[in-house]
């Protein structure tokens, strides 16, 4: 994982395209107030899960790095990042033990650090975390588990209920949480978006990795048709956009409500996500990273169980393919049935951009949380009083 100080088989194939666990842009004039008292430094913490990592971007095009371009050019001060956020991450609770194997690099996906071990992280790096004027933060996909969005025996009811137990409270738990910890801090949080729509493609592959990815029980009832796959996927992915941005949007409401009982200046906001059908996986305009290879070989990928091997196209591909291979190489002693599930690992780590925003996608989020940010500074008391330098690691 890289931080930023303030200085201050088939079944695999088809998890790893849901692996990752997106309003108009706004104005550019900054208010005259924000900047003739000093041309002090703002400080953003960035907290999260691949999203808000950016996973599969160059630096340059991830949203936390467009929404930093931004506020230096409307507010005419610099800012100064720390980056927390990282593949894979949960939200997880409070002062839970880590695992003993750690994942260091935000490309590969890892529960740990989870978002509250991220708040942990960043409390143990800043001097006085008082100086955090912005914290960008996501969570709770990798809660609920993304490979569920690509498995039709899931069913709308059964995912709303799931956005409900993770976005929800335990959500809010964590905002109360970051609002405490950095107490001059705004915060926006930001939503997820539907991964299948209506128009994806219905082509073979698709159908193909739907079949492959159908995993019902007994409880589920009876089976559904091939044909209904990609419907029943669709509805799913339509369910979690909607319920998770409930969810969302009631923890930051509850959160506000406790920050103003208490008569504090900070404010949390909610950057929904405007994707649209034609965003979704696969789709002519997808906002998604996708394959880089064409429909035959993708079929022929899945047909074979995964010999015809397939790349994904987001820019950091080969980086990241270097970083797999070495995390997950080989070990002395290794049993058949070990090398399979390691192999398994390894082609979803080299695939893990998969159905992650692209550089468009990036840039609607990058749009979506500047939507907000405006509300903020057109307020000239948004910042803090004093302070002409950001904070310290130690």
């Amino acid at each position: 994982m890289r931080a930023y100080p303030f200085k201050s088989s088939p079944t695999v194939l088809a998890t790893v395209i849901l692996g990752f666990v997106l309003t108009a842009a706004a104005q550019t004039a900054p208010p005259a107030s924000n900047n003739a008292a000093s041309p002090r430094e703002l400080n953003m913490l960035v907290l999260g899960d691949s999203i808000l990592w950016g996973q599969g971007l160059k630096e340059e095009h991830k949203s936390w790095y467009l929404v930093k371009k931004w506020l230096e050019d409307t507010t005419g001060m610099r800012v100064r990042e720390r980056i927390e956020a990282h593949a894979g991450a949960v939200v997880g609770t409070s002062g839970a033990a880590p695992p003993k194997t750690l994942t260091l690099y935000g490309e590969i996906s890892s529960a740990w650090p989870t978002l509250h071990d991220q708040v942990d992280d960043a409390l143990r790096a800043l001097d006085d975390p008082a100086t955090v004027d912005l914290v960008l933060i996501d969570g709770c996909i990798n809660d609920v588990n993304a490979r569920r969005f690509l498995n039709a025996a899931n069913t709308p009811e059964g995912i709303k209920a799931l956005a409900r137990e993770k976005c929800g409270a335990p959500v809010e738990t964590l905002l109360a949480r970051v609002a405490d910890s950095f107490p001059n801090a705004h915060i926006i949080t930001t939503g997820y978006y539907p991964i299948i729509s209506s128009k994806s493609p219905h082509d073979l592959f698709m159908k193909a990795l739907a079949k492959i990815s159908y995993a019902p029980t007994p409880a589920d009832g009876p089976r559904l048709e091939d044909g209904k796959l990609l419907d029943r996927l669709e509805l799913v992915s339509n369910a979690w956009y909607e319920e998770s941005n409930r969810w969302l949007m009631e923890a930051v409401a509850t959160t506000n409500a406790s920050l103003q009982a208490k008569g504090l200046r900070q404010r949390v906001l909610f950057a929904r996500i405007p994707f649209q059908p034609e965003h979704a996986f696969g789709a002519r305009d997808s906002q998604l990273w996708g394959f880089n290879a064409s429909t035959p070989r993708k079929l022929l990928a899945v047909l074979t169980l995964g010999r015809v091997s397939l790349h994904a196209n987001d820019e950091v591909r080969n980086q990241r393919s270097s970083v797999c291979e070495n995390f997950f190489k080989r070990v002395k002693g290794e049993k058949d049935e070990d090398k399979r599930a390691r192999n398994d690992r390894l082609l979803a780590c080299r695939l893990s951009a998969i159905a992650h925003p692209n550089r468009k996608g990036a840039a609607m989020y990058a749009e979506s949380i500047q939507g907000q940010l405006q509300l903020l500074i057109s307020n000239p008391g948004w910042l803090r009083v004093g302070a002409a330098s950001g904070a310290t690691v130690r």
